[in-house]
């Protein structure tokens, strides 16, 4: 017995090896943020919160001066926060993934480094050959914020800023009902004793879910039209009202839109050109001083009338109906949408680092694959190919190269 005490005195001398655990595929990532230089987009990427986040877990992030500026972020916080805040778009464009909103234009493209990762906004609308054949003759990996999916398939960005244009909308809608602005001087909503404003909403997808539920909050009459029953039955559903729905009959639609104070036009195509469902002559028989919101102007507009407006001048009249047709709705209030692509983007930086990198990511998941435009020079999107005649390597041709 003695004997077995001193053996265990004895061991008790020696350290006590364990494997230690380590990070299976681990990657540092380097993240650049440049100024948007897009006249009124007011968004960055990431707050100073996901900033100081990633840097906390091994990451290097450099942010060009004043890109948080209209967001009301301070370079001061991007800099406590662990950022590096340099003073040129050239310089920022040294990083290996870049997170812009608006796509870069393309001087900014003769910035980029072979092979480097973009995340941007694509605007469908917009985009044009020159911009593509840009990116693939620096082997750019775009990624876009309109293709980008998530683990259960929804589109995570797209959703995000359609929450925040459907709330917006209402707001902006109130704003121009007002006398203050020229409008009716009418209250969006309803009060004992006064019949309630009546709100027509085009579309029955994210935009128009949020829309509705703020008129409705406000004691609106709300009336949504769209030519998918299912969208319509998901929607009430949603809402968990009995609210009065529609396809998109021509007669019922023109007594509608002749009868309401405030019309949304949320209407959206899964190609680049939202449907033109609402004539002229529709709008000729509005009500003096009705608001048109036409949250699809993006994609050419649900209203005939429709014309791009801008932050600055955001409205005008035609047949005395008050337009707003500003594309980019969510830049409005720009503190909360940044917050909300940041909420979206720390997280997923953090996995592609867990995962070992971008490339390793995407050829691992799908939903992100999903996002990728161009890939090592080539064109990927099959949409984008046919639009402009031009040839596309699938994704998963890469994937079975690599194996």
């Amino acid at each position: 017995m003695k004997g077995f005490t001193e053996l265990a005195q004895e061991h008790a001398l020696y350290p006590d090896e364990s494997l230690q655990k380590v990070k299976t595929g681990f990657r540092s990532l380097f993240i650049g943020i440049p100024r948007e230089i897009e006249e009124y987009e007011n968004r960055v990427m990431l707050t100073p919160e996901g900033v100081a986040l990633l840097v906390n877990n091994g990451h290097e992030v450099w942010i060009e001066s004043k890109a948080g500026e209209y967001s009301k972020y301070t370079d001061r916080e991007y800099s406590e926060a662990g950022a590096k805040v340099v003073f040129s778009t050239k310089e920022v464009y040294q990083a290996d993934i870049m997170l812009k909103v608006m796509p870069p234009t393309l001087d900014e493209i003769s910035y980029m480094k072979q092979g480097q990762a973009l995340f941007s906004a694509l605007q469908l609308a917009k985009v044009s050959q020159e911009y593509i054949e840009a990116l693939m003759k620096q082997r750019v990996t775009g990624v876009s914020l309109e293709f980008l999916e998530d683990k259960v398939g929804g589109k995570p960005v797209v959703r995000a800023m359609s929450e925040i244009s459907g709330s917006t909308v209402m707001l902006i809608a109130a704003e121009y009902l007002s006398s203050t602005n020229d409008g009716k001087g009418v209250i969006l909503g309803g009060i004992t004793g006064v019949p309630p404003t009546k709100v027509v909403i085009l579309g029955a997808g994210t935009v128009a879910e949020y829309a509705a539920r703020t008129a409705m909050g406000l004691g609106a009459e709300v009336k949504i039209f769209d030519n998918h029953i299912y969208k319509l039955r998901r929607l009430k559903q949603s809402l968990g009202a009995h609210i009065y729905t529609s396809t998109l009959d021509t007669v019922t639609l023109s007594h509608a839109l002749a009868e309401c104070d405030v019309a949304i036009g949320a209407l959206r195509s899964d190609d680049d050109r939202a449907p033109c469902v609402v004539t002229e002559e529709m709008v000729s028989n509005m009500k003096a001083n009705s608001v048109i919101v036409d949250v699809t102007i993006d994609q050419g507009g649900c209203f005939e009338t429709s014309q791009i407006t801008t932050h600055k001048k955001p409205v005008y009249k035609k047949f005395d109906v008050i337009h707003y047709c500003v594309p980019n709705i969510a830049s409005r209030v720009s503190r909360t949408a940044t917050t909300a692509l940041s909420n979206i983007f720390t997280p997923m930086l953090l996995q592609i680092a867990n995962n070992g990198g971008l490339e390793e990511m995407i050829f691992n998941k799908e939903w992100l694959m999903k996002g990728v435009y161009t890939y090592k020079g080539s064109l990927t999107h099959a949409a984008l190919a046919k639009r402009f005649e031009m040839k596309y390597k699938d994704m998963k041709l890469f994937m079975i190269s690599r194996l």
